[in-house]
């Protein structure tokens, strides 16, 4: 792992679990054989590394939304109706 693309994501996103998070899931779909959203350094460069790299350079970013208000049946009914 490459400790300087390390500290530049955590710069970006400094949540650390939703960081852990998204490098996780845009590993797997490197693994899955996705196409990098940038050149390697090398050919043999670890998909972590190329997920790292992407956060780093804001090619790859996770946003916070807030929850949506919980709405009882027959609200959201008469919402749809006066469509």
């Amino acid at each position: 792992m490459n400790f300087e693309y390390l500290e530049s994501a955590a710069e970006r996103i400094p949540n650390k679990p939703l960081l852990i998070n998204l490098v996780s899931r845009r590993v797997k779909q490197l693994n899955r054989g996705m196409r990098p959203m940038l050149k390697p350094d090398h050919p043999h460069q670890e998909n972590l590394d190329i997920a790292l790299k992407e956060v780093a350079e804001g090619l790859l970013d996770a946003d916070m939304i807030e929850p949506v208000e919980d709405v009882d049946t027959e609200t959201a009914v008469d919402k749809l109706l006066s469509l």
